[in-house]
């Protein structure tokens, strides 16, 4: 993360204003390698630590639902300036006003656990 540049403000700024490929060629290259790695499990029939195949269930596309989900993940990502994985590799270098942001994204994540039911899914 760290020589990745992923945890620069810096970088984050810039890809939210256009002005600079690196974070779209980080990105596209984690998604590109997960396409092949979901590929090559799909084609191995790859088993989890118990032994059960590795299934991938199809999920109903929601417009709605991953524009609002994005919207929420993508504002906090631009005022903390950090997304979950380097949020603790930047507590790691010593930035602990980061531990009020994971602090934060982890409520959002239990009251998400509590009144998920209640949202369309």
């Amino acid at each position: 993360m760290t020589k990745a540049e992923v945890i620069s403000w810096y970088r984050i700024q810039e890809m939210f204003l256009f002005e600079n490929f690196h974070m779209y060629g980080v990105i596209g290259t984690a998604v590109f390698l997960g396409l092949i790695s979901v590929q090559l499990i799909k084609r191995f029939k790859a088993k989890d630590i118990d032994g059960n195949e590795i299934k991938f269930e199809p999920k109903v596309f929601s417009i709605p639902r991953y524009l609002f989900g994005g919207t929420i993940f993508g504002l906090g990502w631009a005022m903390t300036g950090a997304c979950p994985g380097p949020m603790y590799t930047l507590v790691g270098h010593g930035y602990w006003s980061m531990l009020i942001v994971i602090a934060a994204a982890l409520f959002g994540t239990f009251v998400y656990g509590i009144i998920r039911k209640k949202l369309p899914h």
